[in-house]
């Protein structure tokens, strides 16, 4: 007996429409934080009943909008919101204004306003959530307040009123810090880049297998992956800061996680070439070169130094051996002609893989 229910999920399946994948589209992959929940409803609140209290007669529909729209995750993205939502009501109740006293209200001026709010959005290159403002504001106006003196007027107070209540509740109630996220992902950039590091080491002594050496390629390739999201993670750092009242006591910290962020960059760039160039032109007689074990060596040195670095930044990560071990200097003997553009490469990946770690211990 045939299951039409499965054959349809199966059917969805295969177009890409199973219910799974319209809850992903639905769904954010963090969820909103409590607090910012409970600061928008507060905010909502407190617009409505000011709004009642100042200009009775009409439901504050737009002040509570505004309040539910301007509450945002840091301080700063509340203000710019709030501009955005301001400007945009203003904008969108004086194109109505101007629609209706020269035209009337005709259910083709409506459509023509709407089409002109865009347009001036696009004219003066706003953004996006102001575009959509204006002809909403817009439309509103002519629809519902066209007939009522003042109504316009009331609308724009009653918006700037909803903002700003908002942004108070935003700023009374401090948004969380969002340090320890960017901290979190500096850590494992810096920490899959010294096991990278490590990887090459054991590539350069010893004999190795196409598969490890891919294995090798294919992970530190995935280093600029995690870049990324730490980059995002600081800049989201970065945001919560902003306008923040605690952003003194924190600065220091997002400091140091630029500077590592800068040392991990010139890293993210030339490890996963150097480990490209071993591959390339990798032989069986590679690791008995001269030059091959210090080589080895001072690139095992080099991941050591970065987790001695990786720890001065974050004192809560695992404790490492706290001597530098790039401190010496390093002989390097002619190599033979088969491998000498190999070693060449890789010596001068050094040179500056050194100078960029070194430099990074100095100062923290």
């Amino acid at each position: 007996m045939t299951d039409p229910a499965g054959s349809r999920l199966k059917r969805f399946a295969e177009l890409g429409l199973a219910p799974a994948r319209f809850a992903k589209v639905l769904q954010a992959s963090d969820r909103t934080p409590l607090l910012q929940v409970v600061k928008t409803a507060v905010a909502a609140s407190l617009a409505w009943f000011l709004c009642l209290l100042i200009l009775p007669g009409d439901l504050p529909i737009f002040g509570t909008i505004a309040a539910i729209l301007v509450v945002q995750p840091s301080i700063n993205q509340s203000f710019s919101r709030a501009l955005e939502r301001t400007v945009g009501v203003i904008a969108g109740v004086v194109i109505a204004y101007l629609a209706g006293a020269f035209f009337g209200v005709e259910s083709w001026l409506i459509l023509g306003t709407v089409l002109v709010s865009l347009l001036v959005g696009w004219v003066f290159r706003l953004s996006q959530s102001t575009t959509a403002q204006i002809p909403i504001s817009a439309l509103l106006v002519l629809t519902i307040g066209a007939q009522t003196p003042g109504y316009a007027v009331e609308r724009v107070i009653e918006t700037a009123l909803g903002a700003a209540i908002a942004v108070v509740v935003n700023v009374i109630v401090v948004p969380p810090v969002k340090l320890k996220p960017a901290q979190d992902a500096i850590g494992l950039l810096g920490a899959e880049v010294a096991n990278s590091l490590d990887d090459l080491a054991r590539l350069i002594a010893e004999p190795s297998t196409p598969k490890q050496r891919m294995s090798a390629l294919v992970t530190a390739r995935l280093l600029r992956a995690m870049e990324l999201k730490a980059v995002a993670a600081v800049t989201t750092a970065e945001e919560s800061l902003r306008f923040n009242p605690r952003r003194s006591v924190h600065r220091t910290a997002l400091d140091v996680d630029n500077r590592l962020l800068e040392t991990l960059h010139v890293l993210v760039l030339r490890v996963p070439g150097m480990i490209r160039a071993l591959d390339d032109r990798y032989d069986e007689t590679i690791h008995t070169e001269p030059t091959a074990a210090g080589l080895s060596t001072e690139v095992a040195r080099a991941a050591h130094d970065l987790r001695l670095v990786m720890q001065q930044a974050e004192p809560d990560e695992a404790p490492v051996d706290d001597v530098p071990t790039l401190t010496e200097p390093f002989t390097v003997l002619a190599p033979s002609a088969a491998h000498w553009i190999l070693i060449g490469s890789l010596l001068e990946d050094l040179r500056r893989v050194r100078e960029v770690i070194v430099e990074a211990s100095e100062s923290s």
